[in-house]
């Protein structure tokens, strides 16, 4: 059934190949030349760069630190052997971002009329700040369930029905509205809200901006796994430590206060004591009347202790110049974070969130895509630019403030080609594009695959939102057709679920955990195979005739409409 489901999205994916995957270098002689150059690609260099990365003396890698020191002269050492170009402008391999930390000590009390809900911070909800504040205040605020939170007038909805939520906590569910097909309950409505696929309503960066143009005091999430995409643990370990936001001149006075989740079970029982059930609550959110139930008598008290600093943390870019003085002023990009969470040092044992699978092993990818195209001969048309982002673990904010601030003009980069976390399992016979079926870059892809006797798949697990969880989102939000390759899910010579096992142990075991190392039963020959296709598929690309588009429909593609005429 989900196989079926991926062709019915490939099918959308293919309708504009016949014009726009027309490239001007499809000879024998260029596959030849190609694939020459990705031989360059191998195991053994791939895996001693992610080792350096995510070993302890990068010390997690996290921006403003020590770590970030290493990691940073790293990459551009790298970049810098394979002769490549420093990739500012102003000479330099480094793009400063201005970036301002805030380590929060939360305090918080809910409570209903005269009883008291008892709430541990990082075991029943988070709290945070982007105020670039010694303290923020939140103060007896009435609590205010939203459903989803979600204004959408495309959909018809609206959450919030005109009801006045300045200075209040609002709490809110999940990922999108999920609606069931009414032809089949089994199912979700694929005219509302995507179906299964996650739309950026459903976004947890979404839910506290809708919050803030609302005027909410503070925004809690309800914490659901199968919804999130990731235990509860994941958002405690991630949020609970020194978090960055871009320094913006106001301080970000005008952002939420307050931004914070809570546990499901937590959630529930606030309700409870406030006489209502949280699970039929939920259920009335899938209605378009909803509208927002106010916990009569429930209270809401934030006191966030911050400890602050200002750091300049970077972005580091490199240049492969494009060999065609005509078109050397375009642009391809290839993305990947290199930063990670830090240490903790209030965790028994081993306290280095070595992030070796992320995102040690896509920064590894970088070098080596970078290599392989030092040795193509002659080179793409096109420029090549490498960028190692910081700040991904912290919302994005390296690729947010390139694509805000960008290098070199946004409507002369024809796409952004993202890792984020390589194939350490083994060979597969197919590939995942997260968002398959937005642009004409999944034809361009799928014909790479197919040219390697391979295929490619849509998401398996839409509802999770993994498009808008990473750097290529940011230049998608800027209209940049952006590509989210994934590992693929079929291994060769391994049972029909191998790969499901082995995401799912990942995200339970390792993901944004001190677990997450090299490990001895890695076998890299998958990876290698992928970036193969990574680098091919960004050759074609910059040899291409035409521009990428965003597919019709695609919320992207107004903004780039607008920023092409």
């Amino acid at each position: 059934m989900y196989r079926k489901a991926a062709m019915r999205k490939l099918a959308l994916s293919f309708s504009f190949l016949p014009v726009l995957t027309i490239l001007s270098c499809s000879s024998a002689d260029s596959s030849k030349r190609i694939r020459a150059a990705a031989a360059a690609i191998a195991a053994d260099t791939l895996l001693a760069e992610i080792k350096t990365l995510s070993s302890d003396e990068f010390e997690g890698r996290k921006p403003g630190s020590a770590g970030e020191v290493k990691s940073v002269s790293y990459m551009e050492d790298q970049f810098r052997k394979l002769g490549l170009k420093p990739g500012n402008p102003d000479g330099t391999f480094l793009q400063t971002v201005p970036l301002a930390g805030i380590t929060s000590k939360p305090e918080a009390e809910f409570s209903v009329g005269r009883k008291r809900v008892q709430a541990e911070f990082k075991k029943d909800y988070i709290a945070s700040t982007n105020h670039y504040e010694p303290e923020v205040d939140v103060k007896d605020s009435d609590i205010v369930f939203v459903g989803y939170g979600v204004v959408a007038p495309e959909y018809g909805w609206d959450d919030y029905k005109g009801v006045d939520v300045k200075g209040k906590t609002i709490l809110m569910l999940v990922n999108d509205p999920q609606i069931p097909d009414p032809k089949d309950p089994s199912k979700l409505d694929d005219s509302m809200f995507k179906g299964r696929a996650m739309t950026y309503y459903g976004r947890w960066t979404y839910k506290y901006e809708i919050g803030m143009e609302k005027g909410a005091a503070a925004v809690m999430i309800v914490h659901e796994t199968p919804l999130a995409g990731y235990p509860f643990s994941v958002v405690a370990d991630s949020w609970s430590g020194e978090r960055f936001t871009i320094q913006r001149p106001d301080n970000n006075a005008s952002q939420l206060p307050v931004q914070g989740w809570f546990t499901y079970d937590k959630a529930a029982e606030l309700c409870k004591a406030a006489g209502l059930d949280l699970a039929s609550l939920k259920q009335s959110a899938l209605s378009r009347d909803f509208k927002p139930v106010t916990l009569t008598g429930a209270k809401a008290s934030f006191r966030l202790t911050n400890t602050l600093r200002k750091i300049e943390s970077h972005n580091v870019v490199a240049k492969l110049e494009g060999s065609d003085p005509g078109h050397a002023n375009e642009f391809v990009i290839y993305t990947a974070h290199w930063d990670h969470l830090g240490s903790d040092t209030s965790l028994p044992g081993d306290q280095i969130f070595n992030g070796a699978v992320d995102n040690a092993s896509g920064s590894a990818g970088l070098i080596e895509i970078a290599r392989a195209f030092t040795k193509l001969n002659p080179g793409p048309k096109r420029s090549i630019l490498f960028l190692s982002v910081t700040a991904e673990e912290q919302g994005l904010l390296g690729s947010e403030y390139y694509a805000e601030n960008p290098l070199y003009p946004l409507n002369r980069t024809l796409a952004d080609i993202n890792m984020d976390g390589l194939n350490m399992w083994g060979r597969t016979s197919d590939m995942v594009v997260i968002g398959l079926g937005n642009s004409t870059l999944d034809g361009i892809i799928a014909d790479v695959l197919k040219s390697h006797g391979r295929t490619v798949k849509g998401d398996a697990e839409p509802e999770k939102g993994y498009f808008y969880r990473s750097d290529h989102f940011e230049f998608a939000k800027q209209g940049v057709p952006a590509l989210d390759p994934d590992e693929g899910v079929d291994y060769i010579g391994k049972p029909a679920d191998y790969g499901k096992q082995k995401r799912d142990y990942y995200t339970e075991h390792d993901y944004h955990k001190p677990s997450d190392e090299v490990k001895p039963d890695w076998d890299l020959s998958g990876a290698v195979e992928d970036l193969g296709v990574f680098f091919e598929t960004g050759e074609r690309i910059a040899d291409g005739q035409y521009y990428p588009l965003w597919n019709p429909g695609t919320e992207f593609k107004a903004k780039r409409d607008a920023m092409m005429k």
